[in-house]
């Protein structure tokens, strides 16, 4: 006769004990984790949308800045935090800095993608109507790539919310900080607690922001580009 397996009715109490005694500090950390996330992409996006603008028709510098840029993602995220700790210290910082590192590839080379997927015909149109290249760039060529940026944006907040966990290790703000304390106190009450919230936290926070990526796609791109 086949055991029935079943799970230990005390460990969902225990667990449910956990969450409620340990409410607040998770709501703490998992804004941190979000806010720690959406900062260092704001200024991934701006410096990679920055340099994709400034080197999308030039082959050479499209070239090494997009390697530049994998060369610096194949860089294992704990040994590039512990070499930020000497310069920018323990917590935010180098946290930041670090996500910001790692967000850059697909942001740059998503933006080099989108402008050389617009029409040569299109560009060549808005400048033969009097834009000058700045406002052709801002007006026409942009808002066309939009969406091929915006993808990498997208990609890049995944990227950084995963990597944010493990910048507990300099100090840094959110759930990592739980995964990081039940991993070091296995055998202990609440070990398996701490690292199933922090795991699981960091997996909701994922989803949630890659769906308000999916709004923001919708409100961000004109009608008629919208797949």
């Amino acid at each position: 006769m086949k055991r029935r397996i079943t799970l230990n009715d005390s460990f969902f109490s225990d667990f449910g004990t956990f969450l409620m005694k340990r409410s607040a500090d998770i709501a703490e950390s998992a804004t941190q984790h979000l806010v720690v996330v959406l900062v260092s992409l704001l200024i991934a996006t701006a410096v990679g949308v920055g340099i994709g603008l400034l080197v999308w028709d030039k082959p050479v510098m499209r070239s090494v800045a997009i390697a530049g840029a994998g060369v610096g993602l194949t860089i294992p995220s704990m040994a590039l935090l512990a070499l930020l700790i000497p310069i920018l210290g323990l917590g935010w910082t180098p946290t930041i800095a670090g996500l910001a590192f790692y967000s850059l590839l697909p942001i740059i080379r998503n933006t080099v993608v989108g402008l050389r997927e617009v029409p040569a015909a299109v560009s060549e149109s808005a400048l033969g109507m009097g834009m000058g290249k700045v406002k052709t760039m801002f007006r026409v060529q942009l808002p066309m790539a939009w969406p091929v940026v915006l993808t990498g944006v997208r990609v890049s907040a995944q990227l950084s919310m995963g990597i944010a966990a493990i910048a507990a290790y300099v100090g840094g703000p959110g759930l990592g900080e739980m995964i990081f304390k039940g991993l070091s106190s296995l055998g202990s009450k609440n070990a398996l607690n701490f690292a199933i919230v922090g795991t699981v936290g960091v997996i909701v926070l994922a989803l949630l922001l890659d769906g308000a990526f999916v709004l923001i796609r919708r409100l961000t791109t004109s009608r008629g580009l919208r797949v």
